[in-house]
């Protein structure tokens, strides 16, 4: 099945975990901007050694880097059919440069998902994830500002996408199953 699939959401509305089972289910690679990442520096590339540079010195890897870096990752094989990106884009210059992209190979979004969670309860997820995973600067209060960076950045990209009628709002809070099946049938009619 061809899927091209953004995934939004707040930190800890489940945006790893659901983007594994949905792209397991659709046939498609999951596009993480992380692993992306990752696998550019392991790998030593041109744009793995100018990321890694900003990221030694504890800044944001500028749009160029990591545009080229996603655009790289759809361009090969696996992606030809179809993908779920997860942490991209995360600005109104990403969506802008996602868009040619797609418009190069002719292609378009099919959908975009955003997983929806109560702040209190996304909050409670990851000071509980916090404490599982011994990461005592993951504070509430650390939490809740990263909250609010993705609502003043990331949230307005919902905004665009739901202006061009592509947006699918999936509540998150629930059994992992739950969610998936939430998600596979908010997608259904869009996916033919």
């Amino acid at each position: 099945m061809s899927a091209r699939l953004v995934l939004l959401g707040p930190p800890g509305a489940g945006k790893g975990t659901q983007a594994a089972r949905i792209s397991e289910r659709l046939g498609v690679p999951a596009v993480s901007t992380g692993d992306i990442f990752r696998a550019n520096v392991a790998g030593q590339t041109e744009l793995g050694r100018r990321a890694q540079r900003y990221m030694d010195a504890g800044e944001y890897v500028p749009d160029e880097v990591t545009n080229a870096m996603v655009r790289d990752r759809l361009a090969q094989s696996d992606a030809a059919g179809g993908f779920l990106l997860d942490g991209y884009p995360r600005t109104d210059d990403q969506v802008a440069e996602l868009d040619a992209m797609l418009a190069d190979a002719g292609q378009g979004l099919d959908a975009v998902v955003e997983l929806t969670a109560d702040t209190d309860e996304v909050v409670t997820r990851l000071l509980g994830r916090a404490q599982e995973q011994g990461r005592a600067d993951d504070t509430e209060v650390v939490i809740r500002r990263r909250l609010e960076v993705y609502a003043e950045q990331t949230q307005p990209l919902a905004d665009v996408y739901a202006g061009r009628g592509l947006l699918v709002q999936v509540d998150g809070i629930g059994a992992i199953d739950e969610v998936t099946e939430r998600i596979m049938a908010a997608l259904a009619p869009r996916l033919g």
